[in-house]
């Protein structure tokens, strides 16, 4: 995590010289600068000569945190022209230059602000200041628990909602496609309609309206295809094999296929639009892939690649399993198959 300090008096510079140092202590990578003319910054502590937006603009870009040590109003205009989602903002605190208060001011849930406010007013003794209605309610945080386990919420609005509904007293309806171990939040029950899902596709054996699903990243694409193969193909391939299946396209976390196609510039472009690593097989290590329904073999594909299925084989050896969620499928010349790996909803940090 990468942070970013900045401080408006003296006084201010001292308390983020000290965050840099505690905060660095436990592996955040964190600058700090001191933004007043003529005054001279404490060691660790940088002078900050440029202007205020320019900071902000790249630190935002930049940076998982921002804190500003000073006025909250200073902040709030600093920020205001870069704010943009509460799935990319950075968190956001406001401390005040003496160290009395620490306020979450963006990014409460997903972007950590209220576990990070929390963790600087220990630092500095200050009063944590936490406005999210979750929070003070005590209530389960749909966004917070995705956040930690890196599951991609589908739909910002049914966060909302939900959060709402939650904070009203209500309790909220859940459904899972995978094992669920640790104590559920009262909140939440396994009865009646799901507004949240756990799953990487659209639960389509129970389609309730209003989901939000919490979608983890297990799903394994195997591709093959000609050389040379146009980018927009093997794209359009693996898009509509989503599609027609329900999958989520942001539960992808690797492509993957045979050695000889290490070097595929429309593979290679796949795996960077998707953000994912593209991984390769030997023709011996896609021999050792098991199936439990066995494989769709093409004596064309095994004389030029030494092995009868690409696809199917590169999948499941990626995902580590033996049961295929989307067999192989051919769209315009290109074949695509799915494979998921195990996964555990766990519901206690």
């Amino acid at each position: 995590m990468k942070a970013g300090i900045i401080s408006f008096t003296e006084n201010g510079a001292v308390l983020a010289r000290k965050l840099k140092k505690e905060l660095g202590a436990r592996d955040m990578v964190c600058g700090a600068w001191l933004k007043k003319s003529g005054a001279r910054p404490p060691e660790g502590v940088e002078p900050l000569n440029g202007s205020l937006g320019e900071w902000t603009k790249e630190q935002f870009g930049t940076k998982d945190l921002l804190v500003f040590i000073g006025a909250a109003g200073i902040a709030v205009r600093s920020i205001a022209p870069f704010v943009k989602s509460k799935k990319t903002d950075p968190a956001v605190i406001v401390i005040d230059e003496q160290g009395r208060h620490a306020i979450s001011l963006l990014s409460g849930h997903m972007g950590g602000a209220n576990a990070l406010t929390l963790l600087c007013s220990r630092i500095l003794g200050a009063e944590p200041v936490i406005t999210t209605a979750t929070d003070l309610h005590e209530k389960f945080a749909v966004d917070v628990f995705a956040a930690k386990r890196d599951l991609y919420m589908d739909s910002m609005l049914y966060a909302r909602e939900i959060a709402a509904e939650l904070v009203a007293g209500k309790r909220v309806g859940m459904r899972s496609a995978y094992p669920v171990f640790g104590s559920v939040p009262e909140e939440l029950k396994r009865e009646g309609e799901a507004r949240i899902g756990f799953s990487i596709d659209i639960l389509k054996k129970e389609p309730f309206e209003k989901t939000l699903h919490l979608i983890p990243k297990l799903a394994v694409l195997g591709v093959g295809c000609k050389k040379n193969t146009d980018a927009g193909r093997i794209e359009d391939a693996a898009v509509q094999t989503l599609e027609k299946y329900g999958i989520f396209r942001e539960s992808v976390r690797m492509i993957a296929s045979i050695d000889l196609k290490k070097e595929e510039k429309g593979i290679l472009s796949l795996a960077d639009s998707m953000g994912v690593p593209f991984i390769t097989y030997t023709s011996e290590e896609l021999e050792q892939a098991k199936s439990e329904n066995g494989f769709t073999e093409s004596e064309f594909v095994k004389s030029v690649a030494g092995v009868g299925s690409v696809c199917e084989r590169a999948a499941l050896l990626g995902a580590g399993v033996k049961r295929l969620l989307v067999p192989k499928t051919v769209c315009g010349g290109v074949t695509v198959a799915v494979a998921a790996a195990d996964y555990t909803v766990w519901m206690e940090d």
